[in-house]
């Protein structure tokens, strides 16, 4: 089993959903599915309630009321005090191997690297120890621009395109691990 991080606050709900849909049907392979943000996210709350009245329901003439609420969905909101890298933080300390973590802030990335997690971002990017040092610096100095007055061009905005590359790079990331921790 393994575990995966999300840093929620800011990620687009139609990558919630496929992080979702994809924990919601391979929930045996994975050990939790942690979301953190700092408010409580209504999809995430709802798939999590749903998916644990989806597991309790087989066992519901079988089992006593007491056992019946130790099944519960692996999906975990976690909502962390309002303020900077609060959610970064709590995944930071809370991540753990073997795992891998989903966020766009790059310099959280970083950290999740060095800690030995890979890390997905929200375009389909996938950070690892090779690789994270270079996004860093270019992040860095595109930052140093903005401070001395220079217009950079924005990101660009989510299209069907980048959702599904999203999705493919979360498929290829979780078979990977699939694979290596759950033979």
């Amino acid at each position: 089993m393994f575990n995966i991080y999300i840093d929620a606050d800011s990620l687009p709900k139609a990558h919630r959903a496929i992080i979702l849909k994809r924990i919601v049907k391979e929930s045996v392979y994975i050990g939790e599915c942690v979301f953190a943000s700092d408010r409580e996210l209504s999809d995430v709350r709802d798939a999590r309630d749903s998916h644990t009245a989806a597991l309790r329901l087989p066992y519901r003439d079988k089992l006593d009321k007491l056992e019946l609420r130790k099944i519960k969905s692996n999906i975990k909101m976690v909502v962390v005090p309002t303020g900077a890298n609060s959610a970064d933080d709590y995944l930071f300390e809370n991540s753990s191997l073997p795992g891998f973590a989903i966020t766009h802030d790059v310099p959280l990335s970083n950290r999740l690297v060095e800690k030995g997690l890979v890390v997905l971002d929200d375009r389909g990017g996938v950070f690892t120890s090779e690789n994270i040092k270079e996004r860093l610096s270019g992040r860095n100095f595109m930052t140093s621009l903005r401070e001395m007055g220079f217009e950079s061009d924005k990101n660009k905005s989510f299209d069907q395109r980048t959702i599904n590359e999203f999705a493919s790079a979360l498929d290829s990331i979780f078979y990977k691990y699939k694979k290596e921790y759950c033979s």
